[in-house]
């Protein structure tokens, strides 16, 4: 009910190479035990979102056989995860040896880099292809911006102390979290062919296309503020806990922000080079 169809291990091998060097990463990073601030999670952002690119890219047949397996769902959090704790690792030890360096800097630069790299790529997919069609992502981007910042502004008003605690990592997941339910929202009620993977997510947009305002605005709208009202809850629910253990937190609403921006990004870039 809850998780996508489609979802499917990777082969033996690939599911075996995952979970070694996700637990080799997270010793690493324990190890080495690099701060995390409200900018480690705003550097993080980039790596997220490449996780999503590289999901769409794999659901359009980009890649070769043999590493596609690493790009599926669910193995494609695993993949990413490696990558992103072997960057964070790389960050945290060049930020020691310039002695003033940046972690947070050098890893949402990495990032940003890749995210640009990968982004390119696919539109160069697209144009290649003849499936270039931007103007609904675009549209869903803006979108997303001025419905995060609705949301953060009404959190800041209705719960100032939460967002002022959270801080840029608040941000992060409602935004993450804006951009999933605009893009699905506009992939339902406007791209012909697009249908939603999440039982319980098709089961609030079927709700939403119950009511009586879907021939106004689409049936969209309620996906959106479900997902809204949800993210914002759970940044509510984590001031304590931000306060008490802001690592372990702030780790904790990343993953959270994870499972917005991935499905997000990966729906833009479908509607954007999928010929849809």
């Amino acid at each position: 009910m809850v998780l996508p169809e489609g979802l499917a291990m990777p082969p033996l091998p690939y599911a075996i190479g995952l979970v070694v060097g996700v637990i080799g990463v997270v010793g690493l990073v324990y190890l080495l035990r690099p701060p995390v601030t409200n900018w480690t999670v705003v550097a993080l952002s980039p790596w997220l979102a490449v996780g999503g690119v590289l999901h769409g890219l794999e659901r359009l047949g980009t890649f070769p056989g043999g590493v596609e397996p690493l790009f599926g769902a669910p193995a494609v959090y695993a993949t990413m995860a490696i990558v992103t704790g072997l960057a964070w690792a790389f960050a945290g030890v060049s930020a020691e040896v310039r002695t003033h360096g940046s972690t947070d800097r050098t890893l949402g630069t990495i990032g940003a880099a890749i995210l640009i790299t990968f982004s390119v790529f696919a539109v160069y997919q697209g144009i290649n292809n003849g499936t270039l069609a931007p103007f609904w992502p675009v549209i869903a981007l803006v979108v997303s911006g001025v419905v995060t910042a609705i949301a953060w502004v009404l959190l800041s008003l209705a719960f100032t102390e939460s967002a002022s605690v959270t801080g840029a990592t608040g941000v992060v997941v409602i935004a993450a979290h804006a951009i999933d339910g605009v893009s699905t929202a506009i992939g339902y009620d406007v791209i012909p062919n697009v249908s939603e993977r999440t039982p319980l997510s098709r089961l609030v947009l079927e709700i939403g296309d119950a009511l009586p305002t879907a021939e106004l605005i689409g049936a969209g709208w309620l996906f959106v503020f479900v997902k809204l009202f949800i993210a914002s809850a759970v940044v509510v629910l984590f001031r304590e806990y931000v306060k008490e253990e802001p690592t372990q937190a702030r780790l904790l609403l990343a993953l959270v922000a994870a499972v917005g921006l991935g499905p997000g990004i990966q729906n833009l870039l479908v509607f954007a080079i999928g010929g849809l």
